[in-house]
């Protein structure tokens, strides 16, 4: 079997798709249509289902491919191994975060993994938590940091670091004398902007206050943005009040353009994770992010 036809079998398998393990490796969409083939013809056996337009594994395929994985993985981790010795490992992280962890964790991890490694690059993208979870299961995306979790069989959670959401209000009029800890029943008569379906925060607001039997179409509900950034201009421009993360609005604290509320009887603790597949062999760039992720908010 000639090497290059086993990988470029691992990344139409990881991608489901000829044209995206063309891109990856490279290579045209013919050439690598030309080493399916051809590792076919060799193995006497189909590898690949090509059927309705959808890229699958068939049984056979599903068999060597753990092995072509190892092998892949093995080449790659001698590589890795002598680029360390000569000091310079390069190579591509991807990693998908809903907003928050975007916004506000990401960063830093990524700061301090390229002290470490200066020449990796990264790819960052934004889902909702549903959505990060979904791609890691269907193998489109390799980790996520994510303010939910969801469970499965096939992912692992890893916690990072605890989080609050609070009720952010505009530090100047009308909402001066707002307590420290604000009634419940006073965030009925407020406007509110929430975030948007599908994210952590929302998730976990409505858990609470299901919780405490307040329905969401009782609260007065002006907008629902995706964006925290948007939702903190909005909230400076007296739209309305929202619950952040105290992650998201601590310079904003810091010169008292907002203050922080807790809300009487809401419990809006939570957890942010580092999530990734239980079964997908990483490769040795990855397998390090990985163990670097895991290891660097213990020691913060």
């Amino acid at each position: 079997m000639d090497f290059r036809q086993l990988e470029t079998f691992v990344a139409v398998a990881k991608f489901k798709s000829f044209s995206k393990a063309a891109d990856h490796l490279y290579l045209t969409q013919p050439t690598i249509s030309s080493h399916i083939s051809n590792l076919e013809k060799e193995l006497n056996t189909i590898l690949i289902n090509r059927t309705n337009r959808k890229i699958s594994l068939t049984k056979a395929g599903e068999i060597l491919f753990d092995y072509a994985m190892n092998m892949v993985n093995l080449k790659e981790g001698a590589i890795f191994k002598l680029n360390e010795f000569k000091g310079k490992i390069v190579g591509n992280i991807e990693i998908a975060a809903s907003t928050v962890p975007e916004q506000y964790i990401v960063p830093e991890i990524i700061c301090g993994f390229n002290k470490n490694y200066p020449d990796v690059t990264f790819n960052m993208l934004h889902y909702d938590s549903q959505q990060v979870v979904e791609g890691i299961i269907h193998g489109d995306i390799d980790f996520g940091i994510v303010g939910a979790e969801i469970p499965h069989n096939q992912l692992n959670y890893v916690e990072l670091l605890q989080d609050e959401l609070f009720l952010i209000t505009p530090a100047s009029a009308p909402y001066c004398d707002f307590p420290e800890e604000v009634p419940l029943e006073k965030i009925l008569e407020e406007n509110l902007i929430l975030r948007e379906k599908g994210s952590g925060t929302r998730r976990l607001l409505e858990e609470a206050l299901n919780a405490s039997k307040i329905d969401l179409n009782n609260l007065k509900v002006v907008a629902y943005i995706e964006s925290t950034e948007a939702i903190k201009q909005c909230i400076r421009r007296n739209l309305g009040i929202s619950f952040l993360s105290s992650r998201a609005v601590v310079d904003e604290v810091n010169f008292n353009f907002f203050k922080t509320h807790r809300v009487q009887g809401l419990d809006l603790k939570r957890k942010f994770y580092f999530v990734y597949h239980k079964y997908r062999n990483p490769s040795p760039l990855e397998h390090a992010f990985q163990e670097f992720v895991c290891k660097y908010f213990k020691f913060k």
